[in-house]
């Protein structure tokens, strides 16, 4: 089923845990100098079909949250943060989550719902909260597409490989109600030979 893009929200989560200054991208830039650059070409890439902005979280041991981010907002947010602390990825899942619900339940909620993407380069800290988090969101659904959740990473740690495949694979399993993950590795991404920026402009638009 195509998405209609303009009846949808979009969230990006992004990930400034320590391991995010780590300088090993293409050109000798950081993780976090990528994201910089991505996250940029994302929000232009949405300002076509969603003119008031998307949503863009920042998390590491705490969150902060930025709302109507455009690609001219982009710059602030990146300089109101820097890479440290832990990968405490289930508390920010759930305030996005969570946030989708009330507007909903306030119907203020875009019809064709929302799509989340989360950028990391590690395994989160608590990882069976956030498999907990995703399955009850999926109980409070009405159907599959109604919220897309999209886990990239950036990076290549082998642990955070496999616990993102879980994500993807294991889910329904373990009770979700629908399948609404997907995953998208290191090793896909560079097998394909695509940037991260294609990468997620192909998740929100696919």
């Amino acid at each position: 089923m195509k998405i209609d893009l303009e009846n949808r929200d979009y969230t990006l989560i992004i990930d400034k845990s320590g391991s995010m200054a780590k300088r090993d991208c293409e050109g000798g830039i950081s993780r976090w100098d990528v994201m910089q650059e991505t996250t940029f070409a994302l929000a232009s890439k949405c300002e076509g079909f969603c003119p008031d902005g998307i949503t863009i979280y920042t998390f590491s041991s705490k969150f902060r949250r930025y709302d109507n981010v455009t690609a001219s907002k982009v710059e602030q947010v990146f300089m109101n943060d820097d890479p440290s602390g832990r990968t405490n990825m289930a508390e920010v899942l759930q305030d996005a989550l969570e946030s989708y619900f009330q507007r909903k339940e306030n119907g203020q909620a875009k019809l064709g719902g929302e799509t989340i993407l989360v950028v990391t380069d590690g395994q989160a800290d608590n990882p069976q909260a956030v498999i907990k988090t995703i399955i009850e969101a999926t109980r409070r659904i009405d159907r599959d597409e109604e919220l897309a959740i999209s886990f990239i990473q950036i990076g290549a740690d082998a642990e955070a490989t496999r616990y993102l495949k879980t994500l993807d694979d294991d889910l329904q399993s373990a009770e979700a109600k629908f399948d609404i993950v997907n995953t998208i590795t290191i090793n896909e991404i560079e097998s394909e030979g695509i940037s991260l920026k294609e990468v997620l402009i192909r998740a929100i638009t696919d």
